[in-house]
Order: structure tokens, then sequence, then C-alpha cells
């Protein structure tokens, strides 16, 4: 049993990392920027961490359905950032000014961005209502991480992005 548990926590960091640096790589090529692909990828870090660090305090041990969580919340919780990171940029050459870029990237890909998260939420909390406690951790978890990438693409993500990107 110890030494299951010990690969389950080794798989899970090499697991982090190896979609941590796949997802890093992927914005880096997608936008062409280290800056952009490290503001892209922080909100959903903050979010993993979030969860994992919960799970700790409430002693909520890693399984085969934990142990995946915070992968999977990494890889659906990008998108949120490539959304919001290309419709900034638009409106940026638009504008000129952080502050009304932020404005405009909120009234309309962060209404799509928080209508795609809630449903996405939705469909995860599903799981709560089964009886197997690994299935209802995984739903209720996923879901919870999903409501922190959310916040974090909306309100760190436009944060970050000021401090990096010049005009």
């Amino acid at each position: 049993y110890n030494n299951m548990l010990q690969s389950l926590f080794d798989s899970q960091i090499k697991t982090l990392s190896i979609v941590l640096m796949g997802i890093f790589f992927m914005l880096f090529f997608l936008f062409r920027s280290f800056k952009i692909a490290f503001a892209a990828i922080m909100p959903n870090v903050i979010a993993c961490f979030v969860i994992l660090g919960s799970m700790g305090l409430l002693s909520i041990p890693l399984d085969l359905m934990t142990i995946t969580i915070a992968a999977i919340t990494i890889g659906i919780a990008v998108d949120n950032c490539i959304h919001y990171i290309y419709r900034y940029r638009e409106y940026l050459t638009i504008t000129g000014k952080h502050d009304e870029t932020v404005i405009k990237c909120n009234e309309t890909v962060g209404q799509a961005i928080k209508n795609t998260s809630y449903t996405i939420i939705a469909g995860f909390s599903i799981l709560v209502i089964s009886n197997f406690y690994p299935t209802i951790y995984f739903g209720l978890f996923t879901a919870l991480a999903m409501i922190v990438a959310l916040c974090g693409s909306l309100t760190l993500l436009p944060v970050i992005l000021k401090k990096l990107i010049t005009i």
C-alpha cells in the first residue's frame, strides 16, 4: 500500500510537470512570447495548487480519481486564458489603453468564458450525487478548480498582462 501511495505521488509530480511544460510550450508557440505564455499559465497553476492544497488540508488522500484532477483542470482551464489573451491583444491594438481593453474584454470574451465555465462547473458538480467517494471528490474538486481558474482568468490574468505587455 505504501509503495502504491509513493507511486501515485511520483506519478502526480511527473504528470503535472509534463502537463505544465507541454502547455507552456504550446502557449509559447501560439503567442510567440515567453511573457504571454507565462501570463496564460499562471491562473491555471494557481488553480491547480489551490485544489491540491485544499485536498491536503482536508486530508483527502490521492487515489486513482483525485490524482488526475490537477492535470485535467489545467488542460480545461487554459482555454479560457487563450481566448482572453487573443481578444486582449486585439482590443489593445485598437484602444491602446490597458484599462479600456480589460473592460472590452470582460464585456465580450469575459461573458463567454463565464458561460462555458459555469457549464463545465455544473457538469462536474453532477458527480457529487454519486455513491462512490472518489467520484464525489473528483467532481467536487474539479468544479472548485474551474471556479478558481475562472476567477484567475478574469481577475489575475488582466493584471499580469498589464504588467507584461507593453504597447
